[in-house]
Order: structure tokens, then C-alpha cells, then sequence
């Protein structure tokens, strides 16, 4: 079946500072689906959206039809309203997809899927980065040479305040000696989750052919090998039903003091 993929993006950046509109006249978004398709073929249907789409760009009937989704922002995090964050997040748990690019570690939808800060070093100052593949068996690491060579780039640097990954893909050095776990994947629910890390709007990283074929192996990864997407239901069993649950909504709340004392 092909692959339906969806690209957000923040598309601000380019809006406003002449340098990011000449590195990417079409939009991070354009770009980063270009690659994708330029790896995968047509085997994969692409499309993009943007932050001031009408929800985003998110709907429900858009993530209903979509595979796999990639997210890149940076400046307007706080401009996605969290209903379409919990949205979001409750398709990655029904089998969605997600790849997380650069700085969309701090994004709404990535910390609440990882539970934590997600916060890390940075230092923007036309750094190489040097990307280490530390699991070649891996899917998204076919193909990839090792290591991959970006010569400018943003330092992103540990600690990086994530859960520990289930996997770590790719590790990369930069010329001023940090590491950095710059690609790890994570499950939550039914759904896969690829964070990696290149990718600054101040330099030309996603048009780097092996940066787009990391991405577009990222997003092939991440597509759920369930034959339907949904969420798993919260069930419960009786002492001589172990096998067919029934459905559960959740705890009995707790009478107040009043109540109580009306009974």
C-alpha cells in the first residue's frame, strides 16, 4: 500500500528572515517532502501542511489518512494549541508515525510523548558536524554513509533530557568536541517515533542527500505494521472471564465531603 506521509511545518522562519527564504524559497516543509519523495518514490505520497493552516493543518480526517507524520518547528511552539497537541498524540498511540526533526524536541507534541524537558545544549555557530551510525542493521541506517558529513550545522550537545531511547541509531561529534544522541527511536502506544537531529533553518542541512535519506528511512521505519490503527482499548477482567474484557472508563472518583454527608 503506499505510503501516506504527512510534513508540518512551522513556516516562519522563511516568512521573516530573507537568509532562511533564499536556503529554502519553498519552505523547510517543501523541502524536507521533497527528499522524501526523491527516496521513496512512488511508493509514498507526500503532502505538507503548516502551523497557520486552519488547526494546523491537523485535523481529524487529515491524521485519519496519514501514516506517518514529520514535524519540524522552532520559534512558535507555544502557537499549537493543545487540543491539536492531544490529537496529535492520541493517533501516535493508535499507530501513527512520527518523525521529529532538530529543534521540534521541544515541540508540545514530542515532550508529551516523552514525558520529560527535552531540553539539551545548543550552540549556533556554523559547527561540523560529523553523524556516526552506531547500529547498521538498523533500517534507517541503510544506506547511510558512516559518518555523514555536514560542514556547517548547529551544535546540539548533551545531556539531552529524554527517556532512554529504545534504540539509538546515530551519534554525532562536533568540531568543538560535544556528542550528541542525534538519532534514537522510541514506541509509545501502537505508534514509532524517530527523533533526529539535523536540520537547523540557518543552513542548507535538508538539502544534504544523505540527511534526506535518513529522513525518508526514518519515515518508511515508522509506519505501523498494524493492518488497522486504533487505540487500544482500556478493558477489564472479571476473576472467570480472563479471556473477553469489558470495557473500563476508569476509576470510580471519590465522593467529597458533601456528597458524603447528603447520603
Amino acid at each position: 500500500m503506499t505510503l501516506r506521509v504527512l510534513v508540518w511545518g512551522e513556516n516562519r522562519h522563511e516568512q521573516i528572515e530573507p537568509h532562511v527564504a533564499e536556503i529554502y524559497p519553498d519552505g523547510m516543509h517543501s523541502t524536507i517532502a521533497a527528499g522524501i519523495t526523491e527516496n521513496l518514490g512512488d511508493t509514498a505520497e507526500v503532502a505538507t501542511t503548516t502551523l497557520d493552516e486552519p488547526e494546523h493543518g491537523l485535523t481529524e480526517e487529515v491524521l485519519a489518512a496519514t501514516d506517518v507524520l514529520v514535524w519540524w518547528g522552532h520559534a512558535a511552539h507555544g502557537e499549537v494549541e493543545d487540543k491539536v497537541v492531544d490529537r496529535v498524540y492520541q493517533h501516535v498511540l493508535s499507530g501513527m508515525g512520527l518523525v521529529v526533526l532538530h529543534s521540534a524536541h521541544w515541540s508540545k507534541i514530542f515532550g508529551k510523548l516523552m514525558g520529560t524537558t527535552c531540553t539539551l545544549r545548543w550552540r549556533s555557530e556554523q559547527d561540523r558536524e560529523l553523524v556516526w551510525t552506531v547500529n547498521p542493521t538498523h533500517p534507517i541506517a541503510r544506506g547511510v554513509p558512516h559518518p555523514i558529513v555536514i560542514d556547517q550545522q548547529e551544535m546540539y550537545g548533551e545531556f539531552f533530557d529524554i527517556p532512554v531511547p529504545d534504540e539509538l541509531v546515530f551519534v554525532s561529534t562536533f568540531s568543538g568536541g560535544e556528542v550528541f544522541r542525534s538519532g534514537c527511536t522510541f514506541r509509545r502506544g501502537h505508534g514509532k517515533i524517530f527523533f533526529f537531529s539535523p536540520g537547523d533553518q540557518d543552513y542548507p542541512v535538508y538539502h544534504h542527500k544523505d540527511v534526506r535519506k535518513v529522513i525518508a528511512n526514518g519515515v518508511e521505519w515508522a509506519r505501523t505494521d498494524l493492518p488497522e490503527r486504533a487505540l487500544p482499548t482500556l478493558l477489564r477482567y472479571d476473576t472467570g472471564d480472563f479471556f473477553n474484557g469489558h470495557g473500563y472508563a476508569g476509576p470510580i472518583e471519590a465522593e467529597s465531603d458533601e456528597e458524603r454527608a447528603d447520603a
